[in-house]
């Protein structure tokens, strides 16, 4: 199904405990592409207190997250990436949530006409005292447990554990902080785009049925079930809860790079009467990297090899088919390979 596994071996020493996690690790990428992890060192900030202090934001007026929200909801602000987004009617995706960029754990230099690359709007810190310190404190850590599972995932096919770290140099990894608000069934929303048949019963959708589309994605959940991940047999399985611990799932770069050996899983919400919250965390390359077939003595079938591409695009491409960034495709023009 999807295993638990212990990872604090990845934060110390190369030896058999690491090597042991990192076989289990590439067990999980292979089979079902979803894990739950445990182990994480109380540095990296996955706790409930930390998530409640994150999770404020929600507290906030209405009309102060608007004037955080991307240019698509807000045409007098400039953010057409980062930025709040509120919940669309009428859609099988229900949500709101904010969009913060690394430029809120480091100190880079970010712009240069790619709204991939533009700096995150960031609340009133009178409005929300210290949350801007523990959005940057929490990035940081996400990043940390990123680039343990990078090399762990690298030493897994056989390559150098720092094979993948130039990719992230610089990377342009996302934090998101979402609520769902509650959703109930009715005659509009029980129609089949909007909800889904599941063991004899009809649910409705709170997140539609997708993958994600960069390397790894490292999640924290607010104690609220709804998660479910499809099983390579084609059954859903609930993904509980797991306090103190992170669900992490593997993303259609990573599928792409590996020729198809990594899964990138579809997973999708179901919504419940109550309100739900959760924090994904996309680990991500440099916008401008170049991914090239990797060094392995992969199978020549369609998927083991491809032409190179730049991430940016690929990325680019993903996210405008989520219904809160439609009709942005035209506003990033595609990088020269």
């Amino acid at each position: 199904m999807i295993p638990e596994i212990d990872i604090a071996s990845l934060f110390g020493p190369p030896g058999q405990a690491q090597e042991r996690t990192d076989r289990a690790i590439m067990a999980a990428a292979e089979d079902s592409g979803f894990m739950v992890v445990a182990g994480l060192p109380a540095s990296v900030g996955a706790s409930r207190e930390a998530r409640e202090e994150l999770l404020r934001f929600f507290s906030l007026p209405l009309d102060q997250k608007m004037r955080l929200a991307r240019q698509k909801f807000a045409p007098e602000n400039p953010n057409v990436y980062r930025g709040y987004f509120p919940p669309q009617e009428g859609q099988a995706t229900y949500k709101e949530g904010i969009d913060l960029g690394p430029d809120l754990a480091w100190d880079r230099n970010l712009s240069g006409g790619d709204p991939l690359m533009e700096a995150t709007p960031r609340p009133d810190p009178a409005a929300l005292p210290g949350w801007c310190e523990a959005a940057s404190s929490y990035h940081a850590g996400m990043e940390r447990v990123g680039a343990v599972l990078l090399a762990a995932i690298a030493r897994g096919l056989g390559l150098r554990d720092d094979h993948f770290a130039p990719y992230f140099d610089g990377g342009i990894s996302t934090l998101r902080l979402l609520r769902y608000p509650p959703r109930k069934l009715n005659a509009e929303t029980q129609e089949e785009a909007m909800s889904v048949l599941h063991k004899g019963r009809r649910w409705q959708l709170a997140g539609q049925a997708h993958v994600d589309s960069g390397f790894v994605t490292l999640l924290q959940q607010h104690g609220v079930s709804g998660l479910q991940a499809q099983l390579p047999d084609g059954s859903w399985h609930d993904v509980p809860p797991c306090e103190g611990g992170l669900v992490i799932n593997f993303g259609k770069l990573l599928e792409r790079w590996t020729a198809g050996r990594i899964k990138a899983t579809r997973h999708r919400i179901l919504a419940n009467d109550g309100e739900r919250f959760s924090i994904p965390f996309f680990y991500e390359p440099r916008a401008d990297a170049r991914i090239e077939p990797l060094p392995l003595p992969l199978p020549l079938d369609d998927g083991s090899t491809f032409t190179p591409f730049v991430y940016g695009d690929h990325l680019w491409a993903a996210m405008t088919r989520f219904v809160e960034f439609h009709g942005l495709e035209h506003l990033r023009p595609v990088a020269a390979v």
